[in-house]
């Protein structure tokens, strides 16, 4: 019943996508419409699967904020290509979600303690930015492209310029990186307290290189004043690193996550 559930929503976003990008080649108002109408039915859907589902997987929750930042943005940019890039990426992770299955990355145990659930939470926060600056970054290597190419005005996919696409992607990596840290700070914490069979768990080893990715990112955006097309290949390396977190679980004694 789960790959059946999820597949429902599934094809509705999948809809909305194709409907998208029907719609920059040959821009009309009801293929707009239906678009939205679409991914409205999606998150609908998903909305209420979530609300009974258990346990709740992280991808399943960063699908569903990013239906949702897909919507705000159809509504609020009309004539760009949002959902050609949004969308796939809400695809790509409900596709993890069926491959590996709800449990394998779900957001928190029954039992999980307060400071816990505060970890879970500050993570879930963290992963719902890098997935932004995972869509920023996209945009902006695809607009990049199109200016080395020199595509004409009215051609192609509608984008934002390059310096608002690097705006949204700051904004992402500034929102991230402290809720990374914090959430770090306290799994850092209840593992003392609870520790884990080996501090050599594959997902320790790959969230502290995703934090040390952010990092990085943050040290050559604010202390070299770098810019553009580097930011933007490392925002998409800590997506790959925050998806590889999420699918290789770990337990820790006495119940944390």
């Amino acid at each position: 019943m789960y790959g059946i559930s999820l597949v429902c929503f599934a094809t509705s976003y999948t809809a909305a996508l194709g409907l998208e990008v029907w719609c920059q080649f040959r821009p009309r108002r009801i293929l707009y419409f239906l678009g939205l109408l679409f991914g409205a039915a999606g998150l609908a859907t998903q909305s209420v699967y979530l609300a009974f589902q258990r346990p709740v997987g992280w991808m399943l929750i960063l699908a569903w904020v990013l239906a949702i930042f897909y919507l705000y943005g159809a509504l609020h940019y009309q004539r760009l290509a949002w959902g050609v890039f949004v969308l796939p990426v809400i695809l790509g992770l409900l596709g993890l979600s069926l491959l590996f299955g709800p449990e394998a990355d779900q957001l928190s145990l029954p039992d999980a303690s307060f400071w816990g659930e505060v970890h879970a939470a500050l993570l879930l926060l963290a992963a719902v930015g890098v997935c932004v600056g995972l869509c920023a970054s996209l945009m902006y290597l695809f607009r990049a492209w199109q200016l080395r190419a020199k595509t004409l005005p009215g051609r192609g996919l509608r984008l934002p310029s390059l310096e608002r696409l690097e705006q949204m992607n700051r904004r992402a990596i500034d929102w991230s990186f402290p809720l990374l840290t914090a959430g770090v700070v306290i799994g850092l914490f209840l593992m003392i307290q609870h520790p884990l069979t080996a501090w050599t768990d594959p997902r320790v080893l790959s969230t502290a290189v995703l934090w040390l990715t952010f990092l990085l990112m943050v040290v050559l955006r604010y202390g070299w004043r770098l810019r553009g097309r580097l930011v933007a290949l490392l925002t998409i390396v800590a997506f790959l690193l925050l998806v590889c977190c999420l699918v290789l679980g770990h337990s820790l004694r006495g119940g944390a996550t």
